[in-house]
């Protein structure tokens, strides 16, 4: 027969040494629990303790809790928006400011030196916009004036160019011709007069005709001749006449040339209003630009006055009097107190039931005392994903850790002598759910 297990053997000796052990105890007597004061009393604590364990489920039941919780709040941060020398520094670490208090001053004479030539510059500007404002209905009423007296002239110079035209056709047509024809008359009269005192004179010389008769011929002959002399006198004056009318007509027209050109001139410099009108949108823009500057110099003497823009306490001082500060430098950090929250970590398998709008305790070591809040939200993301510094989990040593997800819970007001509760804080956050 194999040998037995040594434990098997071990473990029958340990139960022969418990059965008379048991027989012994039967032998002594009956159990305390047969004793009915054992059993009352253990009844009664069993009711206890059946009281405390449902007190416990209903106080712990529909509420969740945490200890990783802090205060928390903004944190503004106050720089200089400029470069400059530190005149005055008119607070000091844990300070309590007010919206609107100066709180460091920066020597101002640099930026009030470019603000007053903003202010110069913006003053020439406006003169030299008054200026070409002036200029443009002046140009406008001058070329208007001289475009209607050159408009006048010409119509006057192409009158008169007309009146010389018709005195030249007059005396060149009508009064040359006439003085041609009498010419022409006269001529043939005097050629006539010749013809017949030439016919007397052989006649005078037979003594056919008498000396009056003769005379007479003679007399007609010079008559006739004396009329061609003045016909011709008066056809050389008639030429003379239409060489002066030409003349005239030429020199009227000339005019009524020169009297057009000084019309297209007038027209011309009335463009002049435009170049003027341009001139004073320039100006105009000029005056915009200096007035911007003036606004950004104005802006930049602004910021040599540093002032709180919020209710808060002044911490992390690091300005001094004399410091050469610049733009976007820290000096101090301001911390609103009366405007914090808590930011609970909860732990994921916590949050199902969480929700906007419940009811949170905050339990504050500090003074020992519990605040009321509301649930604001839940952030979007766990802690370890918003962390500098993720969790990489695409790799062969993954270990499943239960996350914990910010919650902001906004506190109730609480008055200052009751409590002050600065950012940064531990404290535990609870939940109710229902």
């Amino acid at each position: 027969m194999a040998s037995m297990d040594p434990k098997v053997a071990e473990l029958e000796k340990d139960v022969d040494r418990v059965e008379p052990a048991g027989q012994e105890a039967a032998e002594k007597g009956p159990s305390r629990w047969a004793d009915p004061k054992f059993r009352r009393g253990a009844v009664g604590v069993a009711a206890v303790l059946a009281l405390v364990v449902a007190g416990l489920f209903v106080h712990y039941h529909n509420r969740i809790s945490t200890d990783d919780a802090e205060v928390d709040g903004h944190i503004v941060p106050i720089a200089s928006k400029i470069y400059g020398n530190v005149s005055d520094v008119l607070v000091v670490d844990n300070q309590q400011v007010k919206a609107g208090q100066v709180l460091v001053r920066i020597d101002p004479r640099d930026n009030q030196a470019r603000l007053d030539l903003a202010k110069a510059a913006l003053d020439l500007a406006e003169a030299q916009a008054r200026a070409a404002g002036v200029g443009v209905p002046l140009t406008q009423e001058t070329t208007q004036s001289i475009t209607t007296g050159a408009d006048a002239q010409l119509a006057a110079a192409q009158a008169n160019s007309d009146r010389a035209r018709f005195s030249f056709e007059k005396d060149s047509i009508a009064e040359l011709a006439v003085a041609r024809a009498n010419v022409e008359a006269r001529q043939a009269s005097q050629d006539r007069a010749q013809a017949d005192l030439a016919r007397m004179k052989p006649l005078i010389a037979k003594s056919e005709i008498s000396q009056q008769q003769y005379d007479a011929y003679l007399a007609a002959a010079r008559v006739a001749e004396s009329e061609l002399d003045a016909v011709n006198e008066k056809l050389v004056s008639a030429g003379k006449s239409a060489e002066i009318s030409r003349a005239s007509m030429l020199a009227a027209k000339a005019q009524v040339d020169q009297a057009r050109a000084m019309l297209q001139q007038a027209v011309a410099n009335h463009k002049q209003v435009s170049i003027r009108e341009a001139d004073q949108a320039s100006a105009e823009a000029t005056v915009a630009k200096a007035r911007a500057d003036l606004e950004s110099a104005q802006l930049q003497f602004s910021y040599t006055t540093i002032v709180a823009p919020t209710d808060g306490v002044v911490t992390r001082k690091s300005v001094e009097v004399g410091q050469i500060v610049q733009p976007g430098q820290g000096l101090f950090a301001l911390i609103p107190l009366h405007d914090i929250w808590v930011t609970a970590n909860f732990k994921e398998t916590q949050l199902a039931k969480v929700h906007p709008g419940q009811k949170a305790e905050i339990d504050v070591d500090m003074y020992g005392q519990t605040f009321t809040g509301t649930v604001d939200s839940v952030a979007g993301a766990t802690g370890a994903r918003l962390s500098l510094l993720p969790p990489e989990n695409a790799t062969g040593n993954y270990v499943k850790i239960v996350q914990r997800i910010p919650v902001k819970i906004l506190l109730d007001p609480v008055s200052a002598d009751k409590a002050i509760l600065r950012p940064g804080m531990n404290v535990d956050a609870t939940i109710f759910t229902k």
